[in-house]
């Protein structure tokens, strides 16, 4: 666990939602993605939340908030990024700030498969996730050659490393995300 930085992914836009801030949606009376730092902090050594709005709501939960260094709101890769320069840890664990189902063991099982590749991606059935990652910071400077040159596809760019898929088929509910008002209603 020391040697693990966990990271939300906050800083969307929430378009599908009307615009607003999915994590500081309330869900059972808290913002979401006090759901998803509860879940998350037992498994890391240290959280980063990466936001590009709301940041003083962000830091209101007693997180280092770190918002993109790519202007435009381009995508989990460029808050992947955030946290890969922020992180004090040689392993980041990214989590989306809109999942406050996320397993429990997400962190062991993804670490006890990620063994000599660049990261390892949380799958259930066919469907991988990811926003659900366990990434070596030795890629840092990989990922910014990449969005230097104007990648933002996250799938292109696991495309050129060495990613192993882990299966959670026996927490598939785990993964869902919650994109929409209805959704949330749902929840």
């Amino acid at each position: 666990m020391n040697g693990v930085t966990g990271v939300v992914l906050a800083g969307g836009q929430g378009r599908r939602m009307g615009g607003v801030d999915k994590g500081l949606q309330l869900l059972h009376g808290k913002p979401m993605v006090a759901h998803v730092l509860a879940r998350l902090a037992p498994q890391v050594a240290e959280i980063i939340v990466n936001a590009n709005q709301n940041i003083e709501a962000y830091e209101g939960f007693g997180h280092r908030v770190v918002p993109d260094a790519i202007g435009g709101f381009a995508g989990p890769l460029a808050g992947l990024h955030a946290g890969l320069c922020a992180a004090s840890r040689p392993l980041v664990l990214t989590v989306p700030c809109d999942s406050p189902f996320l397993p429990p063991d997400l962190f062991s099982r993804m670490q006890q498969e990620l063994r000599d590749n660049d990261l390892a991606v949380a799958k259930t059935g066919d469907q991988p996730h990811p926003v659900f990652s366990l990434v070596r910071v030795s890629v840092r400077d990989h990922l910014s050659r990449f969005l230097s040159a104007g990648g933002r596809k996250i799938d292109a760019w696991y495309s050129t490393l060495k990613v192993i898929e882990v299966p959670f088929d026996d927490e598939a509910d785990a993964f869902r995300n919650i994109n929409t008002r209805e959704e949330l209603k749902s929840a």
